[in-house]
């Protein structure tokens, strides 16, 4: 058996301060996550929407982050549901809260427990998240393959002569183009505008991506497919 030295150490705890409460710590932890997020190189506009999302969800919980239960998770998200919130936005809700729980509990979590009694326990588990890509089920479903999206073009190209819209059914061509040669979001390529496109810069044009995530904001176009459908 290995024998096992116990020794005391002379010190003093760091006293907390009684003057804090619940409504003020939890905002200092707000402010540090913040700048955890900063420090992650996430861009101000990513932070300056996911604080005041961070807020309404807490709120909806109806206590500080550090007591929300899974009844409280179960209760919101079934709120939100009821509310019309597509899926997505209800992930994207609780994907928010997720991150700054995580952050409190690994930063803060003995304080927490020091000064309000409380041991951190994610609340989240997978009974009350939605579905998402991001899941694991992508993994089921392999992406096409480039002879299947040149059939998908080629069907959507003969769709466009038949059409009894015809601007409706050039328009879904272009956005499928789109999407497929610059590698746009969704909702990146559906906010585009005319003004956005320019087919003169550069050997395949360029795309103005105005509500771009982060920096990105001038992508190359594809202006084959473009200067296709505004011809025809």
């Amino acid at each position: 058996m290995v024998a096992v030295e116990l020794r005391l150490i002379d010190g003093e705890a760091e006293a907390l301060d009684a003057a804090v409460g619940p409504v003020e710590f939890e905002a200092g932890c707000m402010e540090r996550w913040q700048d955890s997020l900063t420090a992650r190189a996430f861009s101000q506009r990513t932070i300056d929407g996911s604080v005041p999302v961070l807020e309404r969800f807490l709120s909806r919980c109806g206590c500080p982050v550090w007591q929300v239960s899974r009844d409280d998770i179960d209760r919101v998200m079934t709120d939100l549901a009821d509310g019309g919130l597509a899926a997505s936005t209800r992930s994207g809700y609780l994907q928010i809260f997720k991150g700054f729980y995580a952050f409190v509990e690994a930063r803060h979590g003995v304080e927490v427990e020091q000064r309000f009694g409380v041991v951190m326990v994610n609340p989240v588990d997978a009974f009350n998240s939605p579905a998402h890509v991001g899941s694991g089920l992508e993994a089921t479903r392999p992406p096409p393959t480039p002879q299947r999206l040149e059939d998908f073009f080629a069907y959507s190209r003969e769709q466009i002569a038949t059409a009894r819209k015809y601007g409706t059914a050039a328009r879904d061509y272009t956005l499928f183009r789109t999407l497929y040669h610059a590698g746009l979001r969704s909702d990146e390529a559906a906010r585009l505008d005319v003004t956005d496109v320019h087919l003169d810069r550069g050997p395949f044009g360029k795309l103005h991506v105005r509500f771009g995530k982060g920096t990105r904001t001038l992508v190359p176009g594809p202006v084959g497919c473009l200067s296709w459908t505004a011809s025809t």
